[in-house]
């Protein structure tokens, strides 16, 4: 089984691997950094012009970041909307994926709240910059390798 847009990519020889089915029977599929722009204007002609959420998660200490993409085809007189789940996994020196901001404006602040707790840099979004933290923090916070600063644990208290 797979979903109408996974179908669609491999009838078109467009690279991606299938991760599965939630609960819901919504399909995840991974996609390359490198391909993500030009799937992400696909998925948009295809049909999928609303994107429900972008999220960001740090994989695995020292392992991966993942970008999150929920995307949905609304269409008039559709009770049950057909959703993907679209994830960009980066390595974490250097983590780059280009923005979706010029085919969804409503990831502005999401990939800008991605960046700011977790360093996915979105390539050519146009006010990239901390949105949470204030702009003179160091480091990323959501990331499982992340120490806070000044932070002094009470040890052996009693």
């Amino acid at each position: 089984m797979q979903s109408h847009l996974s179908a669609w990519l491999i009838k078109h020889e467009l690279v991606h691997r299938s991760l599965g089915f939630d609960y819901q029977g919504i399909e995840t599929l991974q996609i390359k950094p490198e391909d993500w722009d030009s799937l992400a204007v696909i998925s948009y002609v295809y049909g999928y012009n609303y994107l429900r959420s972008q999220c960001a998660y740090d994989v695995a200490p020292g392992g991966f970041l993942a970008s999150v993409y929920h995307l949905t085809r609304i269409q008039y007189g559709v009770d049950q909307p057909e959703e993907v789940c679209i994830k960009v996994f980066v390595p974490r020196k250097n983590p780059r994926i280009p923005s979706v901001f010029w085919v969804w404006r409503s990831a502005d602040f999401q990939e800008r709240e991605s960046y700011d707790m977790l360093g996915i840099s979105y390539d050519n979004h146009p006010r990239l910059k901390r949105i949470l933290m204030p702009e003179s923090w160091i480091g990323w916070p959501l990331r499982k390798d992340y120490i806070t600063p000044n932070l002094y644990e009470i040890q052996d208290a009693h």
